[in-house]
């Protein structure tokens, strides 16, 4: 069975819209917490790693 966790800093309860994240043999699956049946995508380890820096670091910033 497919662990999925989110971020502690996420809040609790019904009131939490947030990013789902689960170790898929080596690679990382991404969800919505919000939609846990929905969609999902499928990362390389790597991939993630470089997207998380990116996001840490505000290249995905909105202007």
């Amino acid at each position: 069975m497919t662990q999925w966790r989110k971020s502690s800093r996420s809040g609790t309860g019904g009131q939490s819209n947030c990013v789902e994240i689960a170790n898929l043999s080596g690679d990382v699956g991404v969800r919505d917490s919000r939609d846990p049946s929905g969609p999902r995508i499928t990362l390389p380890i790597e991939r993630f790693r470089r997207l998380a820096a990116d996001i840490k670091c505000g290249a995905h910033d909105r202007p």
